[in-house]
């Protein structure tokens, strides 16, 4: 090989495996958040509220009981405690800053079940299975993680288990 080809290919050489290691860093990155649950916008300590407060997780979760979904509560709700609550920490203090800038928070989230799915959580409250069943000990996570796959397997396995409806109406349209 020509001492000018080795020059060419020099970048190639360095460049190569530099990019291999950027990309092994990103995605064990991606993979530790996705661990660990993603950062929300505002540190919110569920194992405060929900641990050593032990506000029940229907107190902010409001829609869980009668609806599909079990809606991450407005900021008017938050503040039901927090305007007097919490002052000082620069977290609660962002939480009034975007009260009264009547900003939203853009929590992230963090349990999805495929878009095939119609879940709801109401038959599963009704029929007595706690929160935890399916999104662990929040009432210990500082920051939420997804604790099961919630997908048809693990899904249809608890069915199974607790002799709940197993066709296929039941989940999806």
């Amino acid at each position: 090989m020509k001492y000018g080809t080795k020059i060419k290919l020099l970048p190639l050489v360095i460049g190569g495996p530099l990019l291999i290691l950027l990309i092994g860093i990103g995605i064990s990155q991606v993979s530790a958040q996705v661990a660990a649950g993603p950062v929300q916008p505002l540190k919110f300590a569920h194992s405060l509220h929900a641990g050593s407060l032990g506000i029940q997780c229907v107190f902010c979760h409001r829609n869980v009981e009668s609806g599909s979904a079990a809606t991450v509560p407005a900021l008017e709700q938050c503040m039901f405690c927090h305007t007097v609550a919490g002052s000082g920490r620069p977290d609660v203090e962002k939480l009034r800053a975007a009260f009264a800038a009547q900003q939203p928070i853009d929590w992230i989230r963090v349990h999805r079940v495929p878009d095939t799915v119609k879940f709801v959580h109401e038959p599963h409250i009704r029929a007595g299975y706690q929160c935890a069943t399916c999104h662990g000990a929040v009432e210990t996570m500082d920051q939420v993680s997804q604790v099961r796959p919630l997908n048809m397997g693990d899904c249809v396995t608890c069915h199974r288990q607790n002799n709940a409806p197993t066709d296929c109406a039941t989940c999806h349209n």
